[in-house]
């Protein structure tokens, strides 16, 4: 004799069974990514839609302002050749055609500003390896960020060569260029 229980998804008969819940009982608890189980009641309600309604109904939403959020993948290399403009080329020295970036600045904090900006850098990187970028390319991107970070250490000179090779453009072209001999 086979022991049936409650739960069991099959019957006697050999047919799936149908059990109905409602919605509050078939969804279960709300666990966040650290493991903890998020209350359904309290002066915060999240309503999983990127918006939150808070204390007197007051509603905040977020859903577009999510820049790390789900993006197609034209739109993640658009944010990735944004961001390498913005740290490389982003502004211009007055009477001069000499284009500098955000990197440039924060390389003028003696050492760490420098790891801040190879960070930003590294970030790119990441971008990039996100986006199916091969083992080679990813190879070429480190050398260069590499090479703007050891020799962005020294004092001044550095600094003039941080503004000078711009390793965040020559990555996002690197990636452009393996990009487009892809097939989509």
């Amino acid at each position: 004799m086979q022991n049936q229980s409650p739960t069991s998804s099959r019957r006697a008969s050999g047919r799936a069974s149908q059990a109905h819940f409602d919605a509050k009982e078939a969804r279960g608890p709300i666990i966040d990514q650290d493991g903890r189980e998020i209350p359904q009641e309290g002066p915060f309600q999240s309503t999983f839609n990127g918006a939150f309604v808070g204390p007197g109904g007051v509603r905040f939403d977020f859903q577009g302002a999510n820049p790390f959020g789900n993006l197609t993948r034209e739109q993640r290399i658009a944010r990735l050749e944004a961001v390498a403009k913005l740290l490389d080329v982003a502004f211009v020295l007055p009477g001069t055609n000499i284009r500098y970036g955000i990197d440039g600045i924060i390389g003028l904090i003696p050492v760490v500003g420098d790891l801040i900006a190879t960070a930003l850098s590294l970030w790119l990187v990441r971008e990039a390896r996100a986006l199916g970028a091969p083992w080679h390319v990813i190879t070429r991107m480190l050398g260069n960020v590499a090479v703007e970070g050891v020799i962005g250490m020294v004092p001044v000179a550095g600094d003039a060569f941080d503004v000078l090779f711009r390793a965040n453009m020559r990555n996002a072209k690197i990636l452009r260029r393996w990009l487009d001999t892809q097939s989509r």
